[in-house]
């Protein structure tokens, strides 16, 4: 009986050790395709680890990605929510309003380029969030002018240009731009975006109006898709600017903005407090640290663009 009771015993405690032993988990819910998910989720363990999470290598990161159908957030941030993950960390607007409508209790950690945090309702403010929702958020409404003022230097009689919008990431970034443009009297004609589908039937129709350039709007469905991007600006002979560095180097004209990889690595840092016991509600919404402009001159060169040397020199990569 001695021997039968020490062996009962002993089950409960390597049952306990065992729990206690098992790696938390982060549900990354993915707006776009998952074979391209994989650096975001490298830099998103970076994070964990500059801020000293000491299980940054063992933490579990269990990606859902809806491969660029947003009617599917919905099941994969239920699914996330039924596994009991410890944190949620949303990708876009549009994760994010999935995975906020899935749960009030697990934390959420937010990348997301395109919200106001706060006039969209995710947060109370951003120094004191106030539920369940924090993260790095992007919204810059200057970044409109930014890009047609940098196209204008590159292209002086720049008159007319073609606005991609994804109407699913809100309409702030759509009326900076408009307004951008009425004050630098460049005509604007905005497209709504809504697939990547939808991408190459727009470059075309811009093509064939002979638009002047086109800006590309803060959207998943762009940014994870930097070399179609890349072949259309090119196959339609159309010079394009955007936020995401990565379609300029792919082969889009230029950008401006932050640097993709850097907002998810501040992502993980978040993320790695609020796994050592702070709350969301507590952390206070970040924005983005780092910027970069990046020129790809190959294709300037092949859309017979002959830059200033002013804009070349303020570029903090040159694509040759």
């Amino acid at each position: 009986m001695a021997t039968l009771g020490g062996a009962a015993l002993a089950w409960p405690l390597a049952a306990f050790a065992q729990q206690a032993s098992k790696p938390q988990q982060i549900g990354f819910l993915y707006p776009g395709l998952g074979a391209v998910a994989g650096t975001r989720i490298a830099a998103l363990r970076e994070g964990l680890r500059a801020v000293g999470y000491a299980d940054a290598d063992r933490v579990e990161i269990l990606m859902r990605a809806s491969e660029g159908d947003p009617s599917k957030l919905a099941a994969l941030a239920a699914d996330l929510v039924a596994r009991k993950v410890d944190v949620i960390v949303p990708a876009s607007p549009s994760a994010l309003r999935a995975a906020k409508a899935a749960t009030t209790i697990i934390p959420i950690v937010a990348d997301d380029l395109e919200s106001d945090p706060v006039r969209s309702g995710f947060v109370a403010s951003l120094s004191h969030p106030g539920g369940n929702i924090t993260g790095v958020f992007a919204d810059f409404p200057e970044f409109g002018m930014k890009w047609l003022e940098l196209l204008k230097e590159a292209i002086p009689a720049l008159s007319n240009v073609v606005v991609l919008w994804d109407s699913a990431t809100g309409p702030i970034q759509r009326d900076a731009v408009e307004a951008a443009g009425r004050l630098l009297n460049v005509k604007l004609e905005v497209m709504e975006i809504q697939t990547v589908a939808d991408l190459g039937r727009v470059f075309a129709t811009a093509g064939e109006q002979r638009s002047d350039a086109i800006v590309i709007l803060s959207s998943p469905i762009f940014g994870t898709n930097p070399k179609l991007i890349a072949e259309l600006t090119l196959a339609h002979h159309i010079p394009t600017a955007t936020l995401f560095p990565d379609i300029a180097r792919a082969g889009s004209l230029m950008a401006y903005g932050p640097n993709l990889l850097g907002t998810f690595r501040q992502t993980g840092t978040m993320v790695g407090k609020v796994l050592q016991g702070l709350k969301p509600a507590d952390l206070p919404v970040e924005r983005p640290t780092k910027f970069e402009m990046v020129i790809n001159l190959k294709t300037a060169k092949a859309l017979g663009l002959n830059l200033p040397t002013s804009l070349m020199l303020r570029a903090d990569e040159v694509v040759e």
